[in-house]
């Protein structure tokens, strides 16, 4: 019998993203992929750096162990290495004892075209080209950017981001409109402004919204957060919107005809999300305004969704 990933939370993330590759990237950009392989093989037996977006695998993986311990997480890594030079890569996920026993090496190839293969729920990438092919494809996908150096820590904090524990729930947060939504209410917005805007949701506020590219997502992690009593609950997600009353209800009221749950909602009215990020405590935060990414990430991972009127 085939092996199948039903009722699994599966994510597909990249080398760049899981570890830190900067100066391995570096060697590429500056000297060609012959460089770049030797150093990679020179150098497999020393362990990588953790990455961007490490500490957020590992709490995926970890949900896996909690009681009933069962399967409910599979993340999977897809790297334009080669299978040669992915070998320092293997080699330190086995280093931090990372369950990840599937992977897509490339060599130099598009990566997206695996994650519909591995029916991916989300796809976290720091190549912008795949992500947003990844995106068209159907699949929630981010594009996480690696930190600069000096800016992430040997576990892959700093001075004024938010450092959670492994014990502590998952936290992820999102954006609203071309996000979870779809960008139909951002659409009026950015053609006729605020208050056509308003007017337009007030009037379709028992309409719920069409879902965005990360509904899905969503729909797997509450599938997850459905095992568990709300105050003992393993992940909990926040709306983060720049949206205030009376659009509010339309979001509220498509939530609730979804029959998915979200622990936080914060309607802001425009105000800089970052800080209240920050109070989330987020362990990832997906926009898909590239200025909100950039604020967020001061304090938090975050990743951008390059989908919607504001990435035509």
């Amino acid at each position: 019998m085939a092996t199948s990933f039903d009722g699994k939370l599966v994510v597909a993330i990249s080398s760049r993203a899981l570890f830190d590759l900067e100066e391995s990237n570096r060697v590429f950009e500056a000297e060609g992929v012959e460089a770049y392989y030797r150093y990679q093989r020179e150098r497999e037996d020393q362990v990588l750096s953790p990455g961007i977006a490490f500490t957020l695998v590992k709490k995926l993986l970890a949900i896996n162990n909690l009681p009933p311990a069962r399967q409910r997480v599979e993340v999977i890594l897809l790297s334009r290495n080669t299978a040669d030079t992915g070998l320092r890569i293997m080699n330190s996920i086995e280093h931090y004892k990372l369950a990840i026993s599937r992977a897509a090496f490339t060599g130099g190839e598009n990566t997206y075209t695996y994650v519909p293969a591995f029916d991916a729920h989300l796809f976290l990438s720091a190549n912008p080209m795949d992500v947003r092919k990844a995106l068209e494809a159907g699949h929630a996908a981010a594009t996480i950017i690696p930190a600069n150096a000096g800016e992430v820590g040997p576990e892959g904090g700093s001075g004024d981001r938010v450092e959670n524990t492994e014990n502590s729930p998952l936290r992820i947060a999102f954006d609203g409109d071309a996000v979870l939504f779809s960008d139909e209410a951002e659409r009026i917005y950015k053609k006729s402004g605020l208050d056509a805007f308003t007017a337009s949701e007030v009037d379709a506020a028992h309409e719920p919204l069409m879902g965005g590219p990360f509904k899905n997502f969503l729909a797997a992690l509450h599938r997850i957060q459905s095992e568990y009593p709300p105050d003992h609950s393993v992940i909990r997600t926040a709306l983060v919107t720049a949206r205030s009353a009376p659009a509010h209800e339309r979001v509220v009221r498509t939530l609730r005809a979804w029959n998915i749950r979200i622990d936080e909602a914060l309607f802001l009215g425009g105000l800089d999300k970052a800080p209240f990020l920050k109070a989330f405590g987020a362990d990832i935060f997906f926009d898909d305004q590239s200025s909100h990414v950039e604020s967020a990430r001061q304090h938090v991972t975050a990743g951008h969704v390059p989908y919607g009127v504001a990435n035509e």
